[in-house]
């Protein structure tokens, strides 16, 4: 602009009023798909539904624990309940208010880590990018179950494992970077849930107007929100 060069966030231009794309990174979603289902659709949901989906490849038959009710740890949830046949689905976080609203979207049960104990799932999720949530959700990883972890720690972040609980637990570990997904694939599975209406995401969801900036990202570094989208 004016001979500068103009630079833009994780190549999404994000609070821009417009943005030139390459037409590979979009993926078209029906006009009755409101703009903040469809910012969700294409983020939150397609990183914890694809570590559901692509990554453990859950059926719905499976038994899933899910680590950190965040965006993310929500739509996994969510995700888990939508396609879910005769899998329990476990909610575990620190967060005693969040893990009320997963009771309320579908999850058969939750718990703080402190009462992980003995309870144990053939899929696990970790969604909160922190350590201890990482060794919380491999101790709610039964015998000859998957761990997928999405979450982003900070770098450096360290995490202690017992070798042998892998070993002889028969576990798996699995690094799912935005849920392994391939968007032009999986947005129009997550479109037609959500059509269904087996995917409320947008029960998840608060829109603010973009004067609020401020205050939405206040909420979001404090906990107190699960997603946000702001509107013009």
């Amino acid at each position: 602009m004016d001979g500068q060069p103009v630079h833009h966030h994780l190549g999404v231009s994000a609070f821009a009023n417009y943005a030139v794309m390459d037409a590979r990174g979009l993926v078209a979603v029906g006009n009755d798909v409101p703009p903040e289902v469809a910012a969700v659709l294409g983020c939150a949901v397609l990183t914890g539904g694809g570590a559901l989906r692509n990554a453990a490849g859950a059926s719905g038959s499976e038994d899933v624990a899910i680590v950190g009710l965040g965006g993310v740890g929500m739509a996994a949830l969510l995700v888990a309940v939508g396609q879910r046949t005769t899998g329990k689905i476990l909610a575990i976080d620190a967060n005693e208010d969040k893990l009320a609203v997963a009771l309320e979207l579908g999850a058969d049960a939750a718990c703080t880590p402190q009462e992980v104990a003995g309870r144990g799932a053939e899929i696990a999720i970790e969604a909160a990018g922190h350590p201890r949530a990482f060794e919380t959700a491999l101790a709610a990883t039964a015998v000859g179950g998957t761990l997928v972890t999405v979450g982003l720690p900070a770098p450096g972040a360290m995490s202690a494992i017992e070798p042998l609980s892998l070993t002889a637990g028969a576990r798996t570990i699995i690094g799912g970077y935005m849920g392994s997904a391939l968007p032009a694939n999986d947005i129009p599975y997550y479109e037609g849930l959500w059509r269904a209406g087996r995917l409320p995401v947008q029960k998840l969801v608060r829109t603010r107007p973009m004067e609020q900036i401020n205050e939405a990202l206040d909420e979001l570094a404090e906990g107190r929100s699960v997603r946000q989208v702001l509107l013009p």
